[in-house]
């Protein structure tokens, strides 16, 4: 039976799709849970993990305007990680996500709250998702798995 990271890499090969991360909260388990997929290298050349603000804006072209605006961890921001990862690697598909894992939080947004974003060929879908606090890295587990489930759904 498949996982959710097989029929993607099966979808995005069906497509002829790219496929590029743009990761803080995770830290890289998007990623590594794409490359645990036979054929991954197929549909991925490259990804980032931007945990810092600075990150985000020299790599993904996250504008400061929109991390002042409205927090880092914020759908805005996860639209702008999407489509600059997208921009920066030449991928047709892109994902962003951000998100305050704990134990401890700026005090604006709860632990656990996490932001996607997904762009397919330039058309960006974001959500925010509140996993509660569940422990620092089941939150983070949560929100790669949660990015699988929003990319296949929204290839489909």
């Amino acid at each position: 039976m498949e996982n959710v990271e097989d029929l993607v890499v099966n979808i995005l090969m069906e497509k002829e799709y790219h496929i590029a991360f743009a990761e803080s909260i995770t830290g890289g388990l998007c990623a590594a849970k794409l490359i645990n997929v036979p054929n991954a290298s197929r549909v991925l050349n490259e990804s980032f993990v931007t945990y810092s603000n600075e990150a985000k804006m020299k790599y993904l072209n996250v504008s400061k305007q929109t991390i002042d605006l409205y927090g880092v961890v914020s759908e805005d921001v996860a639209y702008e990680m999407a489509l600059g990862v997208c921009e920066a690697t030449g991928a047709e598909v892109g994902v962003g996500v951000t998100g305050i894992a704990g134990p401890s939080t700026d005090g604006n947004v709860p632990i656990g709250n996490v932001c996607f974003g997904v762009c397919v060929n330039g058309v960006v879908t974001t959500q925010i998702i509140s996993f509660k606090d569940i422990g620092r890295n089941n939150v983070r587990k949560a929100a790669a798995d949660y990015a699988f489930e929003m990319l296949l759904s929204i290839l489909k």
